[in-house]
């Protein structure tokens, strides 16, 4: 199983509606350097500029991002080319961030390549120390950037303290 990290910004709080911005996945292994990063155009004419905001770009700066379905589909073969086995889909707000993923594979590439789960990583950390009241936002050694491709990176580096913890994860 290959462990994927994987970030999101959006422009609104659902998918269909609003639209996936940017995205960034790593591959969680020692070295992290198997990166993808997609800017996809808008799907929709509703945005909310304050979500839109956390992403950096303006509206006129996403208008001009890649097709959605362009996007999903080398994301797709990036995924097949980079790992073994089953992708195991990991954020650290998979409330968030999996249903865009989802939706946009499902819309565009008519299927996920993830199956129908993912991980959370905050519900890892609170497993391996047995205590629902922690956070694991104190393992990633990154500054969050709200860049896609750094805060992936940033927790796939907290996933990996977390194995080193004491987490059984194959990589």
């Amino acid at each position: 199983m290959a462990y994927v990290m994987v970030d999101v910004e959006a422009d609104g709080p659902i998918p269909g509606d609003y639209s996936m911005i940017c995205f960034g996945a790593v591959i969680v292994r020692e070295s992290l350097d198997q990166v993808f990063y997609g800017r996809l155009k808008p799907i929709s004419e509703k945005w909310i500029p304050q979500a839109l905001a956390v992403s950096g770009f303006s509206r006129e700066e996403t208008l001009g991002f890649d097709d959605p379905k362009t996007v999903m589909e080398s994301f797709a073969l990036w995924i097949m080319e980079n790992t073994n086995g089953r992708a195991m889909f990991v954020t650290d707000n998979n409330g968030f961030d999996w249903q865009f993923i989802n939706w946009y594979f499902w819309h565009f590439t008519g299927g996920n390549l993830f199956g129908h789960s993912s991980q959370n990583l905050g519900s890892l950390y609170k497993g391996l120390v047995q205590d629902t009241f922690k956070n694991f936002k104190h393992l990633r050694k990154t500054t969050h950037t709200h860049h896609p491709v750094d805060d992936a990176r940033g927790n796939a580096k907290a996933l990996l303290a977390m194995k080193a913890m004491g987490l059984k994860i194959s990589l």
